[in-house]
């Protein structure tokens, strides 16, 4: 049981961060600075929510999301790690790993003067986590909340063999009406289309979206910059340490079969993912490190 008072003695800053009981009783961490407010829900480090000033929501919660131990939430920022999507030799092991679904600890926060807010979680390893995944290692996400918003997720090979993750954060947008945006930076990038069998197919000018899209994009590295004319703003997705990028969206038949995604959720939201998968798997060596890293700005259309 987390001891609310406890890390609120050692981890909140007056006015600015604070550790509360949350929806379904998790605990959650909330920042207020000049430029932004954040909530992140301790178990998976899962930001559910980031408005810089000025802004609506730029990370999108479903209405009917679920906050339950052991279970994902759909929204905001899930962590997939180890492994993205099914596990490559057992199907009863979580979609997407379990990073997302575990409690994660607060280990820092610090106050960069009123604009930006530094926070660290960690997660290590357990006997529930060693049965999926037996490496030394440990994992840690740094955010940094201001204007923009910055994710750092730390992968620490702490044993003496090699290991191979896929992950990615799989990041929910909010938009106006996925039906209008369109989606720059990834023109004539190879893709993987799962609707299509993963059949391999080239991407030609923006993606835009009037069905199902759930796309992995290999050996990218370029922003990505999502316009929404509806909000009369783009979201720009500058990424390090990722090779793939991912493209979501369920669209009306698939989201009325999912139950957490809300009335005509499928219309607000968008994930495009920073990643490693399928055929950009990383490998960590012995007393290495891998840093996947995003940034997210907002700015109006030009």
């Amino acid at each position: 049981m987390t001891n609310l008072d406890e890390l609120n003695e050692k981890f909140s800053f007056p006015d600015h961060v604070e550790i509360k009981q949350g929806p379904g009783g998790q605990a959650i961490v909330e920042v207020k600075n000049q430029r932004a407010n954040a909530e992140i829900i301790l178990q998976g480090a899962h930001l559910i929510s980031w408005a810089p000033e000025g802004e609506e929501p730029v990370v999108w919660l479903s209405e009917d999301a679920k906050f339950a131990e052991g279970k994902s939430i759909r929204g905001g920022v899930p962590v997939c790690w180890p492994w993205f999507g099914p596990h490559e030799t057992d199907a009863s092991f979580p979609a997407h790993g379990f990073a997302r679904t575990v409690p994660w600890t607060l280990t820092e926060t610090q106050q960069l003067g009123e604009h930006s807010t530094r926070l660290v979680f960690s997660i290590e390893q357990s006997e529930a986590t060693k049965a999926t995944w037996p490496y030394d290692c440990e994992l840690e996400m740094v955010f940094l909340i201001g204007q923009s918003l910055e994710i750092d997720l730390v992968t620490k090979n702490t044993g003496d063999e090699a290991f191979i993750i896929g992950e990615a954060l799989h990041t929910y947008f909010a938009v106006s009406d996925a039906g209008k945006i369109s989606i720059q930076g990834l023109d004539e990038c190879t893709y993987l289309d799962k609707v299509d069998n993963y059949a391999r197919k080239q991407q030609q000018g923006a993606i835009t979206i009037d069905t199902e899209v759930d796309r992995v994009y290999l050996d990218t590295s370029t922003d990505c910059i999502i316009e929404d004319p509806g909000m009369n703003r783009c979201i720009r997705i500058n990424k390090t340490g990722s090779r793939s990028t991912i493209v979501w969206n369920p669209w009306e038949e698939v989201a009325n079969k999912m139950g957490d995604l809300g009335e005509n959720g499928y219309l607000n939201m968008v994930c495009v993912e920073s990643g490693n998968a399928v055929e950009n798997l990383v490998t960590v060596q012995p007393g290495g490190q891998h840093h996947l890293s995003v940034k997210y700005d907002v700015g109006p259309l030009s």
